[in-house]
């Protein structure tokens, strides 16, 4: 876990870091056409700018989730788990990174955005480990993937008992040989 959220945090900087130095902030750079552009934006909000007016708020929500992962880190023993939980750590902490240090002051600072697809709101790396890692993360748990690594059965658990003795199985009244 740790190693896949310092590697998304090493890149999440770095690619901001470019971003800052070779975009213009609001003017877009076709990469691919019209599928992918590099556009830098500066977000004080969450996705889609919600909540722009708090940005102190998702400062706050990022320490939680970095303590919550850390706190369940002592559980984790299913490497789907560690790389979904490695994820959203890195991304989580890149964002955390500009809200502490980045204008208009610590603690209260804009995210640096810069990748752009149609008919999507600009985002960065992190906010892209974050979603992959909450998709996984939910796969995981449909699947019944525990943290811990165990696995949860559709079947219930057998009891040993003779099926004629259990209640409600139909063999009520039945004579045994």
């Amino acid at each position: 876990m740790g190693g896949v959220a310092v590697v998304v945090l090493a890149v999440d900087l770095v690619t901001k870091q470019l971003a800052l130095s070779r975009l213009i902030p609001g003017e877009s750079v076709d990469v691919v056409g019209g599928l992918l552009r590099f556009t830098l934006v500066f977000n004080s909000g969450a996705a889609f700018s919600i909540g722009s007016g708090v940005p102190w708020l998702f400062f706050l929500i990022a320490i939680g989730v970095v303590g919550y992962i850390i706190v369940m880190a002592r559980k984790l023993r299913s490497v789907g788990w560690a790389f979904a939980l490695g994820l959203i750590l890195g991304g989580a902490c890149g964002n955390l990174v500009d809200r502490a240090v980045r204008p208009p002051a610590p603690l209260h600072g804009e995210v640096v955005d810069w990748i752009q697809v149609p008919y999507w709101p600009v985002f960065n790396v992190a906010d892209s480990a974050i979603v992959i890692g909450g998709i996984l993360a939910v796969v995981l748990a449909f699947r019944g993937i525990n943290i811990d690594g165990s696995v949860e059965s559709d079947e219930p658990a057998q009891s040993g008992a003779d099926p004629s003795e259990r209640p409600g199985d139909g063999g009520e009244g039945r004579e045994r040989a």
